[in-house]
């Protein structure tokens, strides 16, 4: 009888941990599917604006075709910031979820890294996450871009996120509210974020990926927002 009792409390905190994790998971109701991107059509890549067109490609993967970061880009930006950036074009947005999966496919080192930015006004005003191996001043945070070299503005954070093996794929979600200012990152877990922030200089932007000096690809994209705003023209040319 005892067994059967401890039985039933597993049980039941296995659900609760379910529930809280799905709830987490959940697309708020007035939030649409704006945006989605698998790579498998051969003009996917036409979606994009990039900082150097010459170090992206459509690659072929295990699970099928990916967009693929291949260098460091020759692009130089006006101040600190990632070198290698690849822009949706079509997607200019307010309150937004970012979900996308990451290979990072560079040798390990403290600041290998994934870059995921968004609130993309130009070239030298947006947020973006840098997600590495190990966090310091200029790894592993969120940071903004405003005029000035990037800052951390990250009021928690782990102490670094793990890329594993150079096939490994994450994914990889970010959630901006900007009345708020909230920021929050996820990495694989959905229920609890690797990174917060709250900053409300950029009410709007453009979203993109890349990083800011490695490789790696990028695949199933997808954005839900509460609605899509005017499109301007292109950021970085």
């Amino acid at each position: 009888m005892k067994s059967l009792y401890i039985l039933k409390i597993s049980c039941v905190i296995f659900l609760a941990s379910t529930c809280h994790i799905h709830a987490q998971s959940q697309i708020p109701k007035n939030y649409n599917l704006v945006y989605s991107q698998d790579f498998e059509s051969t003009n996917a890549i036409d979606d994009f604006e990039m900082t150097d067109d010459n170090v992206w490609q459509i690659s072929k993967d295990s699970t099928g075709n990916c967009m693929e970061l291949l260098s460091q880009s020759k692009y130089e930006p006006k101040v600190r910031s990632p070198f290698n950036i690849a822009l949706i074009k079509d997607v200019l947005v307010g309150d937004f979820i970012f979900e996308i999966k990451l290979n990072q496919n560079g040798r390990e080192y403290p600041h290998r890294d994934l870059c995921l930015m968004f609130g993309i006004t130009n070239a030298s005003n947006f947020y973006y996450t840098h997600i590495a191996t190990k966090a310091d001043e200029y790894a592993n945070s969120i940071f903004i871009v405003n005029d000035e070299p990037r800052k951390s503005i990250a009021t928690e954070r782990t102490e670094g996120s793990n890329w594993g093996a150079i096939d490994s794929w994450h994914t990889v979600r970010i959630v901006r509210k900007v009345e708020t200012g909230l920021i929050e990152i996820y990495f694989d877990d959905m229920s609890q974020p690797i990174m917060k922030a709250k900053d409300t200089h950029f009410n709007s932007g453009y979203l993109g990926f890349g990083s800011f000096d490695d490789t790696g690809k990028f695949d199933d994209i997808k954005i839900w927002a509460p609605k899509m705003l005017e499109k301007n023209e292109g950021v970085f040319k």
